[in-house]
């Protein structure tokens, strides 16, 4: 068997075979899903080699009572940027690029970029230039500039960004920036020569096996994608909604490939991508990261600033990094690193006791995601498998 082959394999087998339930996560989650509080979901906990428990529950199509499967895909959102951030890695480890580099040494356009007038008609107020680190941690303070149609190429959704004065100067405060993960695919596109999702799919997807991860659901993996619910709070139960980011077909292929947050998976291929990461940047034998870029990816670069949705939380390069576990984390050790998404999905890698936890599930209208109450309810009844804590309501 390939090393291809070989990756492929281990990220499906514990699913493929059906690991045993974690009983107190397949009661909080009948419990929820018979109160109408969620459709369906699946939480999966996995170390280096196998799956330790895998519990589905509910319906990926609430109204055609579709149940849902391990192979199901998902909207992951913001759990693309971690892939985002291994790419350029990648292209550090090679010497196409530095961190600290300026953006403006691979995107000319940034050149001169200022923070907002001092007063009506000035020029910007000069500010050091963004680096690559700055995009990396959030702290850049790019605008957030709506796109002008959904078919934007890379350099196009960029350049509008450029255009447009910081919110503060670069490195002074975290504040989280879907533009500029999107501006670091850009570089990614200028530094490797071909465009991001290319690059991704070549030296990451594809050497892990991640068969389903994906811009642009082909229609067999449309045809397995989990629909999006929200709460409906005049009349009990759960609405089908739209996904926010589609405005033409889920199968397009000229909607942008967002870095920032454009990917759909599943619960096989985001195994595959936690275990990379667990082992230290490899994978079926190969090394594809350094272990030096995996150090700055998945530890504290965000210093002492305030960072994340969650108390206790810091930032690494794309990864957010758990520093003093508490609240929706507590069950968490240090040092544990991970990202969610729109959608209240979640996935991480808990390096302390070499476990991985990924949460899959397809709610909108949350507002701040990762302080979900039912995230917390059922990442304690995963993790800490003796746990007797009541199942809790959710009204």
């Amino acid at each position: 068997m390939s090393w291809f082959g070989a990756a492929l394999f281990c990220a499906i087998a514990g699913l493929a075979a059906g690991a045993p339930q974690n009983e107190a996560v397949a009661r909080q989650l009948g419990t929820y899903i018979a109160d109408g509080a969620l459709a369906g979901a699946m939480v999966i906990v996995a170390d280096r080699d196998k799956v330790i428990s895998e519990d589905i529950a509910g319906w990926a199509d609430l109204q055609a009572k579709v149940p849902l499967r391990s192979d199901h895909l998902f909207w992951i959102a913001s759990m693309t940027k971690p892939m985002t951030a291994v790419a350029v890695m990648m292209l550090q480890d090679e010497g196409k690029l530095r961190i600290d580099d300026p953006v403006a040494k691979h995107l000319p356009e940034f050149a001169g970029q200022g923070m907002l007038a001092a007063s009506p008609g000035g020029p910007p107020s000069p500010v050091r230039p963004i680096t690559l680190r700055d995009l990396l941690t959030h702290t850049a303070g790019l605008s957030e500039v709506p796109a002008a149609r959904p078919d934007l190429s890379l350099a196009e959704l960029v350049a509008t960004y450029a255009q447009a004065p910081l919110r503060h100067p670069p490195g002074s405060r975290w504040e989280y920036s879907n533009a500029g993960i999107n501006t670091l695919g850009r570089i990614v596109e200028v530094a490797a020569g071909e465009r991001f999702e290319r690059f991704l799919q070549r030296r990451l997807l594809d050497p892990l096996g991640m068969v389903d991860t994906t811009f642009w659901p082909s229609p067999a993996q449309a045809a397995r994608l989990a629909k999006v619910y929200r709460r409906n709070e005049d009349d009990p139960g759960l609405a089908e909604v739209p996904n926010m980011i589609i405005t033409t077909s889920v199968t397009d292929a000229s909607r942008t490939p967002l870095p920032a947050g454009g990917l759909y998976s599943t619960a096989a291929d985001l195994l595959a991508f936690y275990r990379f990461m667990l082992n230290g940047g490899q994978a079926g034998g190969r090394r594809l990261l350094s272990p030096e870029a995996h150090q700055l990816l998945t530890h504290t670069q965000s210093g002492d600033l305030p960072t994340g949705f969650t108390p206790g939380m810091s930032w690494g390069l794309g990864f957010q990094v758990v520093k003093a576990p508490q609240g929706a984390t507590a069950m968490f050790s240090p040092g544990t690193y991970g990202h969610g998404g729109a959608y209240a999905t979640q996935s991480w890698a808990d390096p302390v006791q070499g476990r991985i936890l990924i949460f899959l599930v397809q709610q909108a209208g949350l507002g701040n995601s990762d302080a979900w109450p039912i995230r917390a309810v059922l990442q304690n009844a995963a993790v800490l498998r003796d746990q007797k804590s009541p199942v809790s309501e959710l009204r």
